[in-house]
């Protein structure tokens, strides 16, 4: 009796594949993937368009493992930054096996028009999305519903789903939806892994939140955080030296704070979430320099895999 065909034949197919999030800064497509891989991943910050580059998080559900694409936002490009993001995000999409399209519903009338353009690059490319309304908390169902209609009338997308993505409402309906959405075939990464971002950027990404978080209304988008050393210890531990690098003399002092209080702060979070996330203890130094004009320069592009020729 062939009994290990029997049993290669009731063994569960698996899945797996690649699912893109787009829409707007600021939709909450950070705090989607975030949830759904059960930790973090990409960074969440108030200040909108802070994902600058596809962070890939891992996540199995059923029998599916989906790899999620965390693209920038897509919005009107005002400099060669925007116009960097702008086309990794949609080079993360056109890659995808299956799409999914956010759209912050408290917001919407705000970025409209940055909705519009997603649903005018679907339809361009020919393609079909999941169309995922977020924040759903924040308005009234009937005011929800007619927005769905509407969207959905456009003839890009292929099923609606209302979520909370902050809470987890709505989310296992979606996850079921993406699990079906990816082909049929072998896992792509470990099971236990949840993400293909090397650490040390991971590492410079978690700095670069805690800047957002702490200096939000002073310091602009010319800034970046660069892992310069990371060195393994014989303890365990891990030694990080981390660059802050801004655009003018004043942007400095502002990152530093009166006796060095910012940068403190700044390094005490960013260590903390480090440790908790490595699992090991973290010893974290943070340098702040000027140097003006590093939007124009293509290593920096290259560094965080955006095109610099666009």
């Amino acid at each position: 009796m062939p009994l290990e065909a029997n049993t290669e034949a009731n063994e569960p197919k698996t899945r797996a594949g690649f699912v893109a999030i787009l829409g707007a800064p600021n939709a909450g497509k950070s705090t989607l993937v975030n949830f759904l891989v059960g930790q973090k991943v990409t960074i969440v910050s108030r200040k909108v368009q802070t994902t600058r580059f596809p962070v890939r998080g891992v996540f199995i559900h059923n029998d599916s493992q989906i790899v999620l694409v965390d693209t920038p936002g897509v919005f009107e490009p005002r400099r060669r930054l925007d116009r960097a993001m702008v086309q990794s995000a949609w080079g993360g999409a056109a890659d995808a096996d299956a799409l999914v399209h956010v759209v912050d519903v408290a917001a919407q009338k705000n970025h409209a028009d940055d909705t519009d353009r997603v649903i005018e690059g679907l339809k361009k490319a020919n393609r079909k999305a999941l169309l995922v309304l977020n924040k759903i908390d924040l308005l009234e169902r009937q005011v929800l519903l007619e927005m769905a209609e509407t969207l959905f009338a456009t003839g890009v997308y292929t099923a609606v789903f209302m979520i909370a993505a902050t809470r987890g409402d709505g989310v296992d309906k979606l996850a079921d939806a993406m699990a079906l959405a990816v082909p049929e075939g072998p896992f792509l990464y470990p099971a236990d892994q949840v993400a293909d971002l090397p650490t040390r950027l991971l590492a410079a990404e978690i700095t670069r939140e805690k800047v957002f978080e702490r200096l939000h209304d002073e310091l602009p988008y010319e800034m970046t955080v660069e892992t310069e050393t990371w060195t393994e210890k014989k303890d365990g531990s891990v030694k990080i030296d981390q660059t802050i690098y801004v655009s003018r003399d004043g942007q400095k002092g502002i990152a530093i704070g009166e006796g060095g209080a910012t940068l403190k702060w700044i390094g005490q979070a960013a260590r903390l979430e480090m440790t908790e996330l490595l699992g090991r203890k973290v010893h974290l130094f943070l340098h702040v320099k000027v140097r003006s004009g590093w939007l124009d320069e293509r290593a920096r592009y290259t560094a965080i895999g955006l095109d610099f020729d666009v």
